[in-house]
C-alpha cells in the first residue's frame, strides 16, 4: 500500500466516530454496475429521495433516508456503480473523494454497505479490498441470492466474514429476502473491518488474486447460467433474428404510445377543460381571470395532456431495463457503434438521451477516451427526447389520419412518430461518422458489459420509475413551462391602448413573432409558430403552451381546439417541416449548459448549437419544398 493510501485511511480512522453535522448518521451504498444497488437503495428509502449533482461535478447524487423503528432516520448516499476507487473516470474519483471524506460539501458516511453479486463474486469480490482498506464499518452485502440459490450456486458466509474482517449476508433486493441484518447495521454503529490480509489497492492485478483466492476459502460455487437464459440469449443476440426482435419491439412500443394512451390523454384534456371552466364561473372577468385561463390552464394544461404518452414510454423502457433486455440492446447495437467510430460505451448514453439529453451527458462521464465521450456529448441531443414528443403527437394527431398498416400492429401516426426517432438517431449516426473520421478520430477500445440474468420486473420499481418522471414532468409544467406561459401572457398584453390589450398580432409577442418571420417563413412557418420556436428554446415542449396560448387569446381561434387551429394556420408541408426542424434542433437551454460545464468551455456548445440549427433549418427547408412538389 501507498504512503498516500496510508495517510488516506489514517484520517479516516481517526475521525471515524464522528457523524455529520446535523447528527444524523450517513450510510452509503457502494457496488460495483449491476449489483442491485440501486434496487437496494429504493428498497430501503422508498420516496424519501432528492436527486442532485455533487459540488463542482456533474455526476448525480442520489440521497435518501431510511426510518428505523425507534423513528431515528438514517441519510443513505447511493454513490456511483464503480469496479474500484483507483479514479479513472469522474465516477471513480467521486466514489472515492466521499468514502475518505475529501467531497467538498458532503460530511463522510459513517459507515458503508458494500453490494456484491453473489451470482459474479470472483469478479466483483476485487471491489472488497480498497473498501475495506477505508476502516470505515462495513456490511457486506452478497444481493441476488435467490438467483445464487436457484442456479445452484453456493457461498459459505461465514468464512468469507473470517476472510474479510467484515459480517457478509446474503439478500435479495429484489425480492425483499434478507434484509432485517441490513436495518440491524443501519442502526448501531458497527466496528472497523479487520480483514486477515489485504492487498495494495492501486494494484490491480494482485487484488484479482486475492479475490480469487478469498472465493476458493469461501467455499464459492459460481452458479450456472440460467436455462432460460441460455436460451433467450440464442435468440436475442442471434446476429439476425436479435436485431429484428429488437425492431419489433420498438413498432410496438411506438404503437402502444398512441392507442393504449388515448384514453388517458382524454381523460386529461377533459380535466383541464372542466376545471378552466369552473375557474371561469367563479371569477369575474378581470385581468386576472384573462392571465389564469389563457394564461396558466390553456398554456400548461396544453402539455399535461401528454403525460400519459410520456409515463408509457418510460413504462416500457423500464420493463425492457429491468429485465436485462436493454443490456442485450448494447451489445447488439455495438457493432453499429463501431461502424461510425464509437463503442458501446455510447449505447447507453444515447439510449438514456430518449429521456432527456441532459443526464445522458452526464451519462458519458464512463467514457475513458475523451474524444468518444466528447462526440457522445454532440450527438446526444439529437436522440428524440421526451420533450419532443408532445410536439409530435400534436402535429401529426392535426394533420395525419389514423389508418393501418400492419393491421392493429402499426398504424400511419405511430409509423410517422416512429420515422421521427429513426431521422434523429441517422442524424445522430451520420454527425458521429463525420466527427470520428475528422477531429475527433481515435483509437477503437475494447466493449466489456456484463449480461445480467433476465429477470420479471417488479411493480415496485417500475412505480417508482413512473412517479419519479411524473414529478420530474410536472415540475418543469410548473415552473418553466408556468413561467413562460406567464410572461407570454404579459406580453401578448403589451402595449396598451386606451386602457385595453391589443390584438396579438400587434402586441409585443406579436411584434417578436413577426421579426423572425422573414427567416422562418421559407420554412412554412407564420408568425406564432416564430413565437413559439423562441419560446421553446427555454424546454423543447413549451411551443405546445405557447400555442395553447396564443390561439386561447384569439376570438376565432379560442373556441376550437389546438389541432384545429393549427390546422388553420400551417400547411400539411408546413407540419411536416416543423416536425423535421424540431427532430433536429437543440431547442432547450439547460443541454447546452450541461454541455458547457461537461467540456469545461464553450466551444463545444457554441459549435454544436450552430451546426444544430443550421441542420435543422436545411433539413425543414427540404422537407417543405419536397412535401409541397408531392402534393403538388
Amino acid at each position: 500500500m501507498s504512503d498516500c493510501d496510508r495517510c488516506t485511511i489514517a484520517g479516516v480512522l481517526q475521525n471515524r466516530a464522528t457523524t455529520n453535522g446535523s447528527g444524523t448518521r450517513s450510510i452509503a451504498i457502494v457496488g460495483p454496475p449491476n449489483s442491485g444497488k440501486s434496487t437496494l437503495f429504493n428498497r430501503i428509502t422508498g420516496l424519501r429521495q432528492k436527486v442532485a449533482n455533487y459540488p463542482g461535478v456533474t455526476v448525480e447524487r442520489r440521497d435518501g433516508r431510511a426510518r428505523l423503528e425507534d423513528g431515528r432516520e438514517v441519510t443513505i448516499i447511493d454513490l456511483p456503480g464503480i469496479y474500484s476507487l483507483t479514479p479513472r473516470s469522474e465516477d471513480e474519483r467521486v466514489a472515492r473523494d466521499v468514502l475518505t471524506g475529501n467531497m467538498p460539501g458532503v460530511p463522510r458516511p459513517d459507515g458503508v454497505l458494500l453490494i456484491l453479486d453473489s451470482t459474479n463474486l470472483s469478479r466483483h469480490l476485487v471491489l472488497a479490498a480498497p473498501i475495506l482498506a477505508l476502516g470505515l464499518p462495513t456490511l457486506v452485502v452478497l444481493n441476488m441470492a435467490d438467483d445464487l440459490r436457484e442456479r445452484g450456486g453456493e457461498v459459505d458466509t461465514e468464512a468469507l466474514s473470517q476472510q474479510l474482517g467484515a459480517p457478509v449476508i446474503l439478500a435479495s433486493a429484489m425480492r425483499g429476502e434478507g434484509l432485517e441484518p441490513i436495518w440491524r447495521f443501519l442502526a448501531e454503529h458497527g466496528t472497523a473491518p479487520s480483514p486477515a490480509e489485504l492487498p495494495a489497492i492501486e494494484d490491480i492485478p494482485k487484488c484479482r488474486a486475492w479475490a480469487a483466492r478469498v472465493g476458493q476459502r469461501a467455499s464459492y460455487q459460481p452458479p450456472g447460467p440460467p436455462e432460460m437464459t441460455r436460451k433467450l440469449d440464442a435468440i436475442f443476440l442471434h446476429p439476425v433474428i436479435g436485431p429484428l426482435i429488437f425492431g419489433v419491439v420498438v413498432v410496438l412500443v411506438f404503437q402502444s404510445i398512441f392507442s393504449w394512451a388515448r384514453p388517458m390523454m382524454d381523460g386529461v384534456q377533459w380535466l383541464v377543460t372542466w376545471s378552466g371552466a369552473q375557474v371561469g364561473e367563479l371569477m369575474p372577468p378581470s385581468v386576472l381571470r384573462s392571465l389564469l385561463l389563457e394564461g396558466v390552464w390553456r398554456g400548461v394544461g396544453s402539455v399535461l395532456v401528454f403525460l400519459p404518452q410520456i409515463l408509457l414510454l418510460f413504462l416500457f423502457i423500464g420493463i425492457l431495463e429491468d429485465s436485462g433486455y436493454l443490456a442485450r440492446a448494447a451489445l447488439i447495437a455495438d457493432r453499429t457503434m463501431a461502424r461510425v467510430g464509437l463503442q458501446g460505451k455510447s449505447f447507453i448514453p444515447l439510449l438514456s438521451a430518449y429521456a432527456c439529453a441532459v443526464p445522458a451527458i452526464l451519462a458519458t462521464r464512463t467514457i475513458e477516451n475523451k474524444r468518444d465521450r466528447i462526440a457522445t456529448i454532440l450527438i446526444a441531443p439529437l436522440m428524440t427526447c421526451s420533450a419532443r414528443l408532445p410536439v409530435y403527437t400534436l402535429i401529426i394527431a392535426a394533420f395525419l389520419p389514423e389508418r393501418p398498416l400492419l393491421g392493429p400492429l402499426l398504424g400511419t401516426r405511430a409509423a410517422a412518430m416512429l420515422g421521427l426517432y429513426v431521422l434523429g438517431f441517422a442524424a445522430a449516426v451520420a454527425t458521429a461518422r463525420l466527427l470520428k473520421s475528422s477531429i475527433l478520430k481515435s483509437e477503437r477500445s475494447a466493449f466489456v458489459l456484463e449480461m445480467p440474468p433476465y429477470r420479471r420486473p417488479t411493480l415496485r420499481s417500475l412505480g417508482l420509475r413512473l412517479l419519479d418522471r411524473s414529478k420530474i414532468f410536472l415540475r418543469r409544467a410548473g415552473t418553466v413551462i408556468l413561467g413562460v406561459a406567464v410572461v407570454l401572457w404579459v406580453l401578448a398584453h403589451l402595449p396598451l391602448s386606451g386602457g385595453m390589450a391589443p390584438p396579438i398580432e400587434q402586441s409585443l409577442a406579436g411584434s417578436i413573432g413577426r421579426a423572425v418571420e422573414p427567416v422562418i417563413e421559407p420554412l412554412g412557418f407564420n408568425w406564432k409558430i416564430g413565437i413559439g420556436l423562441i419560446t421553446s428554446l427555454a424546454a423543447r415542449e413549451v411551443i405546445v403552451g405557447t400555442l395553447g396560448t396564443i390561439y386561447g387569446m384569439e376570438p376565432d381561434a379560442g373556441s376550437l381546439g389546438l389541432q384545429q387551429a393549427l390546422r388553420q394556420d400551417l400547411s400539411p408541408a408546413g407540419a411536416v417541416s416543423l416536425l423535421v426542424f424540431f427532430a433536429f434542433a437543440m431547442q432547450c437551454m439547460s443541454t447546452i449548459a450541461v454541455v458547457r460545464r461537461e467540456t469545461a468551455g464553450w466551444k463545444w456548445p457554441l459549435i454544436q448549437f450552430a451546426y444544430m440549427s443550421a441542420l435543422a433549418w436545411a433539413g425543414a427547408f427540404l422537407a417543405y419544398r419536397i412535401t409541397n412538389a408531392l402534393l403538388a
